[in-house]
This record gives structure tokens, sequence and C-alpha cells, in this order.
């Protein structure tokens, strides 16, 4: 079962960033891209474990990783690392597109999967910073990435639109529709 395996994935957001600030510190650092590339690993790498029974392959963690090192670089260098919510969603937006396209190349699925995938990763991590904040969770600690409760609204948000993106519903009966031969 691929989305209940997803939804687990959660976790590897406030693990990924623990680490990334125990590691390196807070993104107002030079070391904002190192940082990103190891909550990026973390959250990849777990994302890539529940996606692999669906043949995802290990590009799509090393993907992420390096998406998130540099998305987390230049939303850092387009807010100045700022922490005011509008700075954390921008900081979402930015960083969520990088690693949506970089995964979406990874699955191989068309042009125009590869843009919804993208834009729902950059929605759902935009979002993930406004449910962080709104939670009252100490953002101007300087953290790599949203915490447990902002990792739970993006991993929902995603899941659906990986369900639709990987064709889990290709077991439903669809109708086709041929057409009718004249004779």
């Amino acid at each position: 079962m691929m989305l209940t395996r997803w939804l687990t994935t959660f976790l590897a957001f406030p693990v990924g960033g623990w680490l990334a600030i125990q590691t390196v510190g807070s993104i107002e650092g030079p070391l904002t891209a190192a940082a990103g590339a190891i909550g990026g690993a973390v959250i990849g790498a777990a994302q890539w474990l529940a996606l692999r029974p669906r043949g995802i392959g290990p590009r799509w963690a090393v993907s992420t990783a390096v998406a998130m090192a540099a998305g987390s670089a230049l939303a850092t260098a387009l807010t100045g690392a700022r922490t005011e919510v509008q700075a954390l969603m921008l900081s979402g937006l930015v960083t969520g597109a990088l690693v949506g396209g970089a995964q979406a190349a990874t699955i191989r699925r068309g042009p125009l999967r590869a843009a919804a995938w993208t834009g729902v990763v950059s929605l759902a991590w935009s979002l993930g910073w406004l449910t962080t904040w709104s939670a009252g969770i100490d953002v101007e600690r300087g953290y790599l990435v949203f915490g447990a409760s902002g990792a739970i609204v993006a991993t929902l948000l995603t899941s659906v639109a990986l369900w639709r993106l990987l064709d889990a519903g290709r077991g439903v009966v669809r109708a086709s529709v041929r057409p009718a031969v004249v004779a």
C-alpha cells in the first residue's frame, strides 16, 4: 500500500531538519546549502524507500538532496533568512519548486505531470511553513525545513497528487471511447 508508506515519510522532515541544524546550524550561516543537502538526503531517502515498490529508483533521494541544497540557498538569498510568515512561505515555494522539479525528472511521466508535481510540492511546502508558523513554533531559530505539523500538511497534500501522478488508481476500470466504424 504505497499511500500508507508515503504518509509515514512526514517524519523525515523534522528528523532531517534536526540533523541539519545540529550539524551545520541555522540557515542564516554560510553553510545553508550544506544544511539543505543533509535535510534533503534524509527526506529524499525516506520518500524513496516509500516509493521503491513502485519502481522509483535511488535517484529520487539524490535529486531531492541536491535540489534542497540549491533551493535552500536560493530561498535564503531571496528572503535574507527572515522568519516572517511571508518569507517562510516564499522559502517553501522556492525550495519546494526545485525539489518537486528534480523529483519529477526522476519519475519521467511527461511534462504536464512534471509541472503538476512541481507545483504541488511547491505549494505544499509553502503551506507546510504556514502551518508551522501558525502552530507557534520558534521559527526564529532559523530552521531548514518546517516541523512535524507542517510536514503532516505537506505530506497529505502531496500524497493525493503522487497517487494521481503514479496512476495508483490504474486498477480502476475506465471506460474507453472508440470511434464508430461507418460502413
